[in-house]
């Protein structure tokens, strides 16, 4: 899962993108054990009864939510640890004051330098995005915002629509345009459509906050709420033609390339034609449209609603693109609904951890290069490397043995094990930031002002990819992010240096720790090269079908069983996971687990069992081991949240979800039938 953060650039495509986040709490610097902690173990409860606290009591009635915080958990914990790292490396060398503003390291430098520059910002306030703002205000016809909506699609606040690049659906080899839909203030659809009451009052929140931020940025109180009105039912429109979340997943559905003409034809208001020659593009013939419903119902926003309900919708959305770089009152504003409404947090994060983030996935692999040099010993990634190895060897061992999927099936699905990429620790070759401009305060620069220039620069260099080779080296984290991913289209996965530390992997730890930990996380993303959606492209990342029909419905038929396990879940009284929305995370989940306990006993087998250690045999600590990377807390407005509008199920979830298909577990742990974790035979999910 990446964390979003609100920037001018745009949003990286998640569902393309798998990545999943794995964590702990705010992490006191102390020493972590090598292995397994006790002290945040509950050994007073019967693992059989509630596995989850066993493992994890100590921790939850240790750990408070910290206030800047909506959630937290192992993630968060190491994350934070690793934010601080990045912070000595940044105050170290602006101390020194001897880094170079034109090298890519001192433009990364130079950029939070600025940011943390919070009296410049105030005496700023709305001067950065001041020019766009009477642009827009100057807006006196249909035509002059349609030129507006071509001239500014660089800073990417992506009114109305947005436009994105990543390699083709159907060729993986060659980069295509992808249209698709446009900004959004609520966190997504659902938050639009539904009429419970709950819904209804975040509505009526966050036309505030809107009001609230146009009255800051000069407009009365009540000319302020009824445009705040009238940008949420715009907004309301354009959700109402979007697909679902549960569409959005489903790659089939996005898949619609189409020609110029064919998109001038859905939305005959907008000259596409002018738009695509504006950007560069006008040879490139056809592009992917990734909801033609939806670029087709812009024609009645465009055509029918009056010119001053468009001209505040653009507007807002630059606003809100731009809220967390500008001065004090319109961060605050951001953070009160942001963080505050939708995830009941209590007060900011401090200024440098927020700032970091920015920087991190805005200018990120420039920072990288001076995490790596400092934390990351060349030793980590061999092991990883040694590891990942050992575990496609594993899974390639359960493809041949799985029962359900026929011959030929499988030898596809063995083709495609066989040609995954693994990228682990930071990149071969680094991001060029030669191109990109940031400018200190002595040069006019400022924190608004170097993020449009991020996104100039940003959409500049995917601009240009269209039509051309796609750059398989290329990563889509930085080295010092807390993440992994898998990405269909590349067919690989890929382990930022950040997430080899402890709890995931420790070197001092017995193998059981590190299989349950970063082993099981490998498999993870091994399985999401075979989860619902990501199981329709072939070995080279194409959209294309390798599988006979029975098998598709022999595979289908197992997951619904999962999804049928995880709506049962309830989180707050009332609200239940979404097994369907999930199911790509929880098969990943139930694949990476699976073959990373392969993946002990072979390791067991071949370097020795070393035995129970603190009275746990290897097979109990690898079960444990996953439960702690799981341990987490929310708070409520940020579970419903959660539920809503994330991919991945609630931790508590996570860790039980795989586990009580696992013959396995029931061994180590020895589960019966009276356990409220026993699964019959019959009910238990073997997919992978």
């Amino acid at each position: 899962m990446i964390r979003q953060i609100p920037t001018l650039l745009t949003a990286i495509f998640l569902l393309l993108l798998t990545a999943c986040q794995t964590a702990s709490p705010d992490a006191q610097q102390q020493e972590v054990p090598p292995g397994l902690d006790l002290s945040l173990m509950d050994t007073s409860v019967n693992a059989a009864a509630d596995f989850y606290r066993f493992v994890n009591g100590g921790w939850l009635d240790q750990v408070e939510i910290p206030a800047d915080e909506d959630s937290w958990g192992a993630f968060d914990e190491l994350a934070k640890a690793t934010s601080k790292k990045v912070l000595t490396i940044l105050e170290s060398t602006i101390e020194q004051g001897n880094f170079d503003p034109n090298t890519d390291q001192g433009k990364a430098v130079l950029f939070y330098q600025t940011a943390m520059d919070t009296a410049h910002i105030e005496e700023l306030g709305l001067n950065p995005i001041e020019t766009e703002l009477r642009k827009i205000e100057a807006i006196s016809s249909l035509k002059e915002l349609e030129t507006y909506l071509i001239e500014s699609a660089p800073l990417q606040s992506n009114a109305f629509f947005s436009f994105s690049v990543r390699p083709s659906l159907n060729n993986s080899a060659i980069n295509a345009g992808f249209l698709n839909e446009g900004a959004l203030g609520l966190p997504g659809k659902e938050y639009y459509v539904k009429d419970d009451e709950e819904t209804l009052r975040l509505q009526r929140e966050y036309q505030a906050f809107v009001s609230r931020v146009l009255q800051l940025a000069g407009a009365g109180e009540q000319a302020a709420q009824k445009e705040a009105e009238d940008i949420f039912q715009l907004e309301k429109r354009l959700a109402d033609a979007q697909l679902d979340k549960i569409q959005k997943r489903n790659p089939l559905l996005l898949n619609n390339p189409h020609a110029q003409s064919d998109i001038a034809a859905m939305t005959p208001s907008f000259d596409w034609e002018a738009y695509f020659q504006s950007i560069g593009l006008g040879s490139i013939d056809t592009f992917i449209v990734m909801q033609p419903a939806y670029i087709k119902s812009l024609e009645n926003v465009l055509a029918k609603q009056p010119l001053d309900k468009l001209k505040s919708y653009t507007r807002w959305t630059l606003l809100n693109s731009a809220l967390a770089y500008l001065s004090r009152d319109f961060e605050q504003a951001n953070f009160d609904f942001y963080k505050g409404v939708l995830g009941g947090v209590e007060e900011m994060s401090p200024r440098w951890e927020r700032v970091l983030n920015t920087t991190n996935f805005g200018i990120g692999e420039a920072l990288g290069k001076l995490y790596v040099d400092a934390y990351f010993p060349p030793e980590a990634k061999q092991v990883a490397e040694e590891l990942v190895d050992n575990l496609k060897k594993a899974y390639a061992e359960r493809i041949q043995k799985l029962e359900w999927m026929s011959d030929s099936t499988k030898v596809k699905a063995q083709e495609k094990l066989a040609n995954l990429r693994v990228k682990i620790g930071y990149p071969d070759e680094w991001k060029d930031y030669s191109q990109l401009e940031v400018k200190g305060k002595e040069d006019g620069g400022s924190f608004a002002g170097n993020m449009m220039n991020v996104s100039r620069w940003s959409w500049e260099r995917k601009v240009e990819k269209v039509g051309q080779p796609v750059d398989k080296g290329e990563w889509f984290l930085p080295p010092q992010v807390v993440n992994a991913y898998y990405h269909p289209l590349y067919n690989e996965i890929v382990f930022p240096a950040a997430i080899l530390q402890p709890p995931y992997y420790n070197y001092q730890a017995d193998p059981a720790v590190n299989y349950g930990g970063i082993g099981a996380v490998i498999g993870h993303e091994i399985s999401h090269g075979f989860d619902d959606q990501g199981s329709r492209y072939d070995a080279q990342g194409n959209l294309k079908n390798w599988w006979t029909e029975e098998d598709r419905s022999r595979f289908e038929a197992r997951t619904q069983r999962l999804v049928d396990q995880f709506n049962a879940y309830e989180p707050l009284p009332g609200l239940f996971v979404n097994g369907e929305f999930t199911l790509g995370e929880n098969i990943g989940d139930l694949g990476g687990l699976n073959v990373a306990f392969d993946g002990l006993q072979k390791h067991l087998q071949e370097h020795g069992n070393p035995g129970p250690i603190d009275g746990f045999t290897q097979n109990q600590r690898f079960f444990l081991s996953w439960g702690t990377v799981w341990r987490s807390k929310y708070r409520d407005e940020a579970m419903k949240k959660q539920v809503k509008t994330n991919v991945h199920a609630p931790g508590q979830y996570r860790a039980i979800g795989p586990i009580v298909n696992m013959p396995a577990f029931y061994e180590a742990f020895n589960i019966g039938e009276d356990s409220p974790l026993y699964r019959a035979d019959s009910v238990r999910v073997v997919i992978w």
